[in-house]
Protein backbone atom coordinates (compact mmCIF):
# COMPACT_ATOMS: atom_id res chain seq x y z
CA UNK A 1 0.00 0.00 0.00
CA UNK A 2 1.04 3.43 -0.69
CA UNK A 3 -0.21 6.32 0.76
CA UNK A 4 0.53 10.09 -0.08
CA UNK A 5 0.56 13.02 2.49
CA UNK A 6 -0.31 16.20 1.36
CA UNK A 7 -0.46 19.35 3.41
CA UNK A 8 -0.58 23.30 4.16
CA UNK A 9 -2.07 24.22 0.92
CA UNK A 10 -3.30 27.43 1.82
CA UNK A 11 -5.34 27.58 -1.23
CA UNK A 12 -6.53 31.14 -1.97
CA UNK A 13 -9.08 32.70 -4.11
CA UNK A 14 -7.83 32.91 -7.87
CA UNK A 15 -5.48 35.38 -8.34
CA UNK A 16 -4.60 35.98 -4.76
CA UNK A 17 -1.12 35.03 -3.21
CA UNK A 18 -1.07 34.11 0.44
CA UNK A 19 1.19 36.02 2.34
CA UNK A 20 1.29 38.90 -0.39
CA UNK A 21 4.09 36.61 -1.94
CA UNK A 22 3.08 33.35 -2.07
CA UNK A 23 1.54 32.18 -5.68
CA UNK A 24 -0.07 28.93 -3.45
CA UNK A 25 -2.77 28.06 -6.34
CA UNK A 26 -0.13 27.26 -8.41
CA UNK A 27 2.10 25.45 -6.23
CA UNK A 28 -0.16 22.99 -5.51
CA UNK A 29 -1.09 22.47 -9.18
CA UNK A 30 2.00 21.50 -9.71
CA UNK A 31 2.19 19.49 -6.80
CA UNK A 32 -1.13 17.75 -7.44
CA UNK A 33 0.67 16.62 -11.20
CA UNK A 34 3.53 15.45 -9.66
CA UNK A 35 1.17 13.14 -7.26
CA UNK A 36 -0.86 12.06 -10.66
CA UNK A 37 2.64 11.46 -12.06
CA UNK A 38 3.80 8.73 -9.60
CA UNK A 39 4.17 5.03 -10.63
CA UNK A 40 3.07 2.92 -9.05
CA UNK A 41 -0.06 5.63 -7.98
CA UNK A 42 -0.74 5.86 -4.41
CA UNK A 43 -3.68 3.80 -3.28
CA UNK A 44 -4.81 6.88 -1.48
CA UNK A 45 -3.88 10.56 -0.69
CA UNK A 46 -4.66 11.97 3.30
CA UNK A 47 -4.62 16.04 3.34
CA UNK A 48 -3.42 16.71 6.77
CA UNK A 49 -5.14 19.98 7.33
CA UNK A 50 -4.30 24.19 6.02
CA UNK A 51 -6.11 22.99 2.81
CA UNK A 52 -6.90 26.94 2.07
CA UNK A 53 -5.65 30.11 3.85
CA UNK A 54 -8.77 31.72 5.33
CA UNK A 55 -11.62 29.42 5.39
CA UNK A 56 -13.41 31.01 2.74
CA UNK A 57 -15.82 29.28 0.03
CA UNK A 58 -14.20 30.54 -2.78
CA UNK A 59 -10.61 28.65 -1.77
CA UNK A 60 -12.93 25.76 -1.35
CA UNK A 61 -13.93 25.67 -4.90
CA UNK A 62 -10.38 26.20 -6.06
CA UNK A 63 -9.24 23.01 -3.94
CA UNK A 64 -12.23 20.99 -5.22
CA UNK A 65 -11.25 21.43 -9.14
CA UNK A 66 -7.95 20.59 -8.33
CA UNK A 67 -9.15 17.49 -6.56
CA UNK A 68 -11.32 16.53 -9.07
CA UNK A 69 -8.72 17.33 -12.00
CA UNK A 70 -5.57 15.26 -10.42
CA UNK A 71 -7.00 12.91 -7.75
CA UNK A 72 -8.23 9.30 -9.21
CA UNK A 73 -7.69 7.27 -5.86
CA UNK A 74 -9.63 7.86 -2.27
CA UNK A 75 -8.95 10.65 -0.57
CA UNK A 76 -9.22 11.45 3.32
CA UNK A 77 -8.92 14.85 4.29
CA UNK A 78 -8.72 16.67 7.90
CA UNK A 79 -9.12 20.67 9.07
CA UNK A 80 -6.30 22.65 10.13
CA UNK A 81 -6.46 25.99 11.83
CA UNK A 82 -6.43 28.06 8.62
CA UNK A 83 -9.57 26.23 7.23
CA UNK A 84 -13.03 26.71 8.85
CA UNK A 85 -15.01 23.46 9.93
CA UNK A 86 -18.30 24.46 8.45
CA UNK A 87 -17.48 25.54 4.97
CA UNK A 88 -14.78 22.62 5.28
CA UNK A 89 -17.81 20.28 5.68
CA UNK A 90 -19.77 21.92 2.99
CA UNK A 91 -17.54 22.09 0.42
CA UNK A 92 -16.42 18.63 1.16
CA UNK A 93 -19.13 16.48 1.87
CA UNK A 94 -18.67 14.17 -0.94
CA UNK A 95 -14.88 12.64 0.70
CA UNK A 96 -15.44 10.05 2.75
CA UNK A 97 -15.98 10.61 6.65
CA UNK A 98 -15.89 14.01 6.66
CA UNK A 99 -19.67 14.42 7.97
CA UNK A 100 -19.67 11.38 9.75
CA UNK A 101 -18.94 13.29 13.04
CA UNK A 102 -21.75 15.58 14.06
CA UNK A 103 -19.75 18.32 15.77
CA UNK A 104 -15.94 17.62 14.48
CA UNK A 105 -14.04 16.00 11.33
CA UNK A 106 -13.32 13.11 12.51
CA UNK A 107 -13.32 9.44 11.61
CA UNK A 108 -11.33 6.09 11.24
CA UNK A 109 -10.71 4.48 7.91
CA UNK A 110 -10.55 0.43 8.02
CA UNK A 111 -10.43 -1.22 4.60
CA UNK A 112 -6.77 -1.21 4.06
CA UNK A 113 -3.71 -3.11 5.50
CA UNK A 114 -3.36 -0.18 8.37
CA UNK A 115 -6.24 1.69 9.82
CA UNK A 116 -6.60 5.52 9.27
CA UNK A 117 -7.64 7.28 12.59
CA UNK A 118 -7.99 10.74 11.60
CA UNK A 119 -8.47 13.52 14.35
CA UNK A 120 -9.79 16.85 14.24
CA UNK A 121 -7.46 19.09 16.63
CA UNK A 122 -8.81 22.69 15.34
CA UNK A 123 -9.76 25.40 17.87
CA UNK A 124 -11.92 27.76 16.11
CA UNK A 125 -10.43 31.00 15.55
CA UNK A 126 -7.46 29.73 17.10
CA UNK A 127 -3.56 28.81 15.58
CA UNK A 128 -2.88 26.13 18.36
CA UNK A 129 -4.30 22.66 18.49
CA UNK A 130 -6.28 21.06 21.15
CA UNK A 131 -8.36 17.96 21.76
CA UNK A 132 -11.45 18.88 24.28
CA UNK A 133 -12.75 16.09 26.23
CA UNK A 134 -14.95 14.91 23.53
CA UNK A 135 -12.16 14.53 21.28
CA UNK A 136 -10.13 12.54 23.87
CA UNK A 137 -13.08 10.43 24.29
CA UNK A 138 -13.54 9.89 20.73
CA UNK A 139 -9.90 9.13 19.91
CA UNK A 140 -9.61 6.79 23.11
CA UNK A 141 -12.68 4.76 21.54
CA UNK A 142 -11.77 4.57 18.31
CA UNK A 143 -8.62 3.28 18.89
CA UNK A 144 -9.90 0.87 21.76
CA UNK A 145 -12.38 -0.77 18.95
CA UNK A 146 -9.57 -2.36 17.18
CA UNK A 147 -6.29 -2.57 19.03
CA UNK A 148 -4.67 -5.55 16.84
CA UNK A 149 -4.26 -4.02 13.27
CA UNK A 150 -1.44 -1.54 12.45
CA UNK A 151 -3.26 1.89 13.31
CA UNK A 152 -1.88 5.50 11.34
CA UNK A 153 -3.32 8.58 13.15
CA UNK A 154 -3.42 11.60 11.19
CA UNK A 155 -3.68 15.08 12.77
CA UNK A 156 -3.06 18.66 11.75
CA UNK A 157 -1.04 20.25 15.21
CA UNK A 158 1.52 18.20 16.20
CA UNK A 159 2.21 16.75 19.82
CA UNK A 160 5.72 17.60 20.18
CA UNK A 161 8.62 20.67 20.16
CA UNK A 162 9.66 21.06 16.65
CA UNK A 163 12.54 23.41 18.42
CA UNK A 164 10.64 26.52 16.02
CA UNK A 165 10.08 28.61 18.86
CA UNK A 166 7.19 30.09 17.66
CA UNK A 167 5.49 26.90 15.83
CA UNK A 168 6.22 25.04 18.85
CA UNK A 169 3.53 27.67 20.71
CA UNK A 170 0.60 26.73 18.21
CA UNK A 171 1.47 23.33 18.62
CA UNK A 172 -1.31 20.82 20.42
CA UNK A 173 -2.04 22.14 23.64
CA UNK A 174 -2.19 19.49 26.11
CA UNK A 175 -0.03 17.13 24.76
CA UNK A 176 0.71 15.06 27.55
CA UNK A 177 -2.91 13.23 27.50
CA UNK A 178 -2.48 12.87 24.05
CA UNK A 179 0.53 11.03 25.02
CA UNK A 180 -1.01 9.02 27.49
CA UNK A 181 -3.28 7.91 24.88
CA UNK A 182 -0.73 6.36 22.67
CA UNK A 183 0.91 5.10 25.44
CA UNK A 184 -1.95 3.02 25.89
CA UNK A 185 -2.66 2.09 22.46
CA UNK A 186 0.85 0.38 20.74
CA UNK A 187 -1.24 -0.78 17.73
CA UNK A 188 -0.45 2.98 16.75
CA UNK A 189 2.96 3.28 14.61
CA UNK A 190 2.83 6.53 13.15
CA UNK A 191 1.23 9.62 13.71
CA UNK A 192 1.50 12.10 10.59
CA UNK A 193 0.94 15.71 11.00
CA UNK A 194 1.19 18.98 9.13
CA UNK A 195 1.19 22.86 10.50
CA UNK A 196 4.80 23.54 10.46
CA UNK A 197 5.92 23.62 7.08
CA UNK A 198 8.86 21.58 7.46
CA UNK A 199 9.89 17.93 7.26
CA UNK A 200 10.34 16.55 10.98
CA UNK A 201 10.72 13.78 12.86
CA UNK A 202 10.15 12.68 16.56
CA UNK A 203 8.99 9.95 18.83
CA UNK A 204 5.93 9.93 20.60
CA UNK A 205 5.60 7.47 22.86
CA UNK A 206 6.59 4.14 21.36
CA UNK A 207 5.18 5.71 17.94
CA UNK A 208 7.41 7.88 15.02
CA UNK A 209 5.64 10.96 14.66
CA UNK A 210 6.55 12.89 11.25
CA UNK A 211 5.42 16.52 10.09
CA UNK A 212 5.74 16.57 6.09
CA UNK A 213 6.38 19.68 4.39
CA UNK A 214 3.67 22.01 3.13
CA UNK A 215 3.55 21.93 -0.68
CA UNK A 216 3.72 25.73 -1.28
CA UNK A 217 5.93 27.86 1.09
CA UNK A 218 8.30 26.36 3.79
CA UNK A 219 8.96 27.89 7.57
CA UNK A 220 12.09 29.19 8.08
CA UNK A 221 14.65 26.95 9.86
CA UNK A 222 15.78 28.80 12.50
CA UNK A 223 16.16 27.05 16.30
CA UNK A 224 17.41 30.40 18.31
CA UNK A 225 14.81 30.28 21.03
CA UNK A 226 13.41 33.89 19.66
CA UNK A 227 13.43 33.35 15.87
CA UNK A 228 10.92 35.57 14.23
CA UNK A 229 8.11 33.97 12.38
CA UNK A 230 9.23 34.11 8.29
CA UNK A 231 8.34 31.88 5.28
CA UNK A 232 11.51 30.72 2.57
CA UNK A 233 10.93 29.12 -0.81
CA UNK A 234 12.51 26.21 -0.38
CA UNK A 235 11.31 23.29 -2.69
CA UNK A 236 7.89 21.99 -2.05
CA UNK A 237 7.43 18.49 -0.67
CA UNK A 238 4.97 15.86 0.44
CA UNK A 239 5.41 12.48 1.59
CA UNK A 240 4.40 9.22 0.86
CA UNK A 241 4.39 6.33 3.49
CA UNK A 242 5.02 2.83 1.91
CA UNK A 243 3.44 0.04 4.06
CA UNK A 244 5.09 -3.40 3.40
CA UNK A 245 3.93 -7.13 3.04
CA UNK A 246 4.96 -7.43 6.71
CA UNK A 247 2.82 -3.93 7.46
CA UNK A 248 5.63 -1.68 8.14
CA UNK A 249 5.75 1.60 7.26
CA UNK A 250 8.49 3.63 5.39
CA UNK A 251 8.47 6.88 4.82
CA UNK A 252 9.53 9.11 1.75
CA UNK A 253 10.07 12.53 1.09
CA UNK A 254 9.08 13.53 -2.39
CA UNK A 255 9.54 16.50 -4.12
CA UNK A 256 7.57 18.72 -6.07
CA UNK A 257 10.24 20.04 -8.96
CA UNK A 258 11.47 18.20 -11.80
CA UNK A 259 14.87 17.56 -12.00
CA UNK A 260 17.54 16.03 -14.08
CA UNK A 261 17.87 12.17 -14.64
CA UNK A 262 17.53 9.28 -13.04
CA UNK A 263 21.10 8.51 -14.70
CA UNK A 264 22.41 4.74 -14.14
CA UNK A 265 25.00 4.52 -11.81
CA UNK A 266 28.43 3.32 -14.01
CA UNK A 267 31.47 2.19 -12.02
CA UNK A 268 34.38 1.92 -14.03
CA UNK A 269 36.11 -1.46 -13.84
CA UNK A 270 38.90 -1.81 -11.97
CA UNK A 271 41.95 -2.88 -13.59
CA UNK A 272 45.05 -4.38 -12.53
CA UNK A 273 48.51 -2.88 -12.32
Amino acid sequence: MLLAQLTDLHLRPPGMPADRVVETNMLAERAFRAVRRLTPAPDAVVLSGDLVDTGSPAEYDVLVTLLRRYLRCPVFAIPGNHDRRENFRAALADLPGVTEDAEFVQYAVEEYPVRLVMLDTVVPGAPHGELCARRHEWLERTLAAETEKPTIVVMHHPPFDSGIGHMDAMKLRDAEAFVAVMERHRQVQRILCGHVHRAVTARVAHAIASIAPSMAHQVALDLAPSAPSALVMEPAAFQLHHVTPAREIVSHTAYVEEYPGPFPFLTPAVTAA
